[in-house]
């Protein structure tokens, strides 16, 4: 299932309504002791990190952390750890992407896409990674957020590594790449024919049989 913004796995983190819970809807206690500590000058550094690599991003603030962290804690272990597992895993394809030899990316967006893994590589962030649990909540937060910038790269590089995997194309990167994208179009003007022999007619519309064919 698609979502209006593009997210990092399909279950995106329940980040609308700040004291909301995602098992059930009813508001969290606004009066609850935050699980973690937090200083208001690193969530400000943490924001404007965020809207270095994605300018379009939502605010974030202490009221949407403490929030993000009361819904983690709540969850059964093995389901938080899995939250936070399935976005790593897409910090790792990241990185895949930035390393290849045969994929080009945009200058710009690989900046910003380094900007994202410094702060990752950190330990002492804006929630510590010794924190038990919530330590890398942070980390799958800034992914979480950031992830609209480099969706379409990653969607099509995720593509183009499939490809390479299937069809095996000789010569370098460039060669590759071009390679990849001829057959992708062909594909793709494959389909559009079908699309309009599916839906077209070889009779033009509201003629009748008589006038279509002729018995001597």
């Amino acid at each position: 299932m698609r979502h209006a913004v593009p997210t990092p796995t399909d279950d995106p983190l329940p980040l609308a309504q700040p004291h909301a819970s995602v098992n059930t809807g009813a508001a969290m206690p606004a009066t609850a002791p935050p699980p973690v500590p937090l200083r208001d000058d690193a969530i400000a550094a943490f924001d404007a990190l965020l809207h270095e690599i994605h300018p379009d991003a939502p605010r974030v603030d202490q009221a949407r952390v403490q929030a993000l962290c009361r819904w983690l804690v709540s969850l059964p272990p093995q389901a938080a750890r899995d939250v936070l597992e399935r976005r790593l895993r897409r910090l790792e394809e990241l990185r895949a992407m930035l390393a290849d030899p045969d994929w080009n990316t945009d200058p710009a967006l690989a900046a910003r896409v380094r900007k994202l893994l410094a702060y990752l590589d950190q330990d002492d962030d804006l929630i510590p990674d010794r924190q038990p649990l919530l330590g890398k909540l942070d980390d799958v937060l800034l992914l979480e957020l950031a992830w609209p910038a480099c969706a379409v790269e990653m969607e099509e590089y995720g593509d183009f590594r499939a490809y390479r995997q299937d069809e095996h194309p000789a010569g370098d990167g460039a060669t590759r790449r071009a390679a990849w994208l001829r057959d992708r179009l062909a594909e793709i003007a494959l389909w559009r024919h079908r699309l309009r022999v599916h839906t077209g007619h070889y009779a033009p519309s509201g003629a009748t049989f008589s006038e279509l064919f002729h018995v001597a």
